[in-house]
């Protein structure tokens, strides 16, 4: 599998990295482990999980599974989001991230992280306060880099700026919410990504499902799906009738050129030079990162460069759509905004 340096880090990581999210609830163990065993097998070694995740049972299997070759992975884990209801278990202080890193690697089975995020973005946070901590647990071993997700453009060129005046090391890594049906960060996050040297390693890359070509538009989703089960983050975002037209269209390209839909959209977000991987977590061994993985590198190419070239006419396409349900409305002007005409 291609591999690609995260700029600072000097790490290479492969292009797609196991997602575990699910691990511990929707998937048992022997499940998690074929996926693991798979993923090994097709050269992937960068996985990625959180404390927050089945509160601690995703970190916990993970550091079970990846122990016997842990020098092989780079490891991923994040801190920020609330493990209990306790007032001072969760978010950024230094006493919750020195007690908090040290759970993650109680859980994980590991002596150190090799990137550790922080997992969201917080107003009034005492930035100076955060930067001391992690260039603490920099120093003690305890975790390699740190990162950032879901922080919004301004807050990543501030904490390069302040890593610098505080003299501790800048981050490594930013991982955004991006997908074609989501292109957002084009307009801030990925050009300060590249301007300050962090690598981007975007998640859901297929909309939470969307993208994969299971929802018909106009049909009730199907049972144990993520729609089917009134997921309430896709069914406020992703599952609308805009989007599901254009996972149609797009399935009926696919098709018609031998691909898959979620392999398309992998190869789509990948084909943004700031991008350095693209976590994919798939349900089963068999799922769309698995998918992508067995292609050969020459038509991957081939993949990533028809992914490429469609940005323009796909930024058009659903520009074209969305003006038809937007023409009564004041609101369309903001649509050119979240679909950028430039977007590498």
């Amino acid at each position: 599998m291609e591999r690609r340096p995260l700029f600072h880090a000097n790490l290479n990581v492969s292009v797609l990295s196991l997602g575990t999210m699910t691990w511990g609830e929707q998937n048992t163990e022997a499940e998690a482990h074929a996926q693991l065993d798979y993923a090994i097998a097709q050269g992937v070694n960068f996985i990625d999980t959180a404390d927050v995740y089945t509160k601690g049972a995703s970190e916990e299997m993970v550091g079970k599974l990846i122990q016997p070759h842990r020098h092989d992975w780079v490891l991923a884990t994040k801190l920020g989001n609330r493990m209990s209801e306790r007032v001072n278990e969760g978010h950024y202080s230094r006493s919750w991230m020195l007690r908090e890193v040290d759970a993650s690697l109680q859980r994980l089975q590991t002596s150190h992280i090799d990137i550790l995020y922080l997992h969201l973005d917080i107003d009034g946070l005492d930035a100076p306060e955060v930067l001391h901590a992690l260039a603490d647990l920099v120093r003690a071993g305890k975790i390699r880099y740190w990162a950032l997700s879901n922080f919004r453009g301004w807050r990543i060129a501030e904490a390069v700026h302040l890593a610098q005046r505080l003299g501790v090391p800048p981050p490594v890594v930013c991982q955004p919410y991006y997908n074609l049906l989501n292109r957002m960060p084009e307009v801030e996050i990925l050009p300060a990504c590249r301007q300050f040297g962090v690598g981007v390693v975007p998640y859901s890359p297929i909309a939470r499902g969307v993208l994969s070509g299971k929802y018909a538009p106009g049909q009730k989703p199907p049972e144990g799906t993520r729609a089917g089960r009134n997921d309430t983050r896709i069914m406020q975002t992703e599952f609308r009738a805009e989007s599901l037209d254009i996972a149609a269209r797009l399935k009926t390209h696919c098709e018609a050129t031998g691909r898959t839909l979620p392999h398309f959209a992998t190869a789509w977000v990948l084909a943004h030079r700031a991008v350095s991987s693209v976590i994919a977590g798939p349900r089963t061994a068999s799922g769309g990162m698995i998918a992508f993985t067995r292609e050969p590198s020459g038509r991957r190419a081939s993949t990533i460069g028809e992914a490429s070239s469609t940005r323009r006419p796909m930024r058009e396409m659903i520009l074209s759509m969305m003006r038809r349900r937007c023409a009564s409305s004041r609101n369309f002007a903001s649509v050119s905004v979240i679909l950028p005409l430039r977007s590498t």
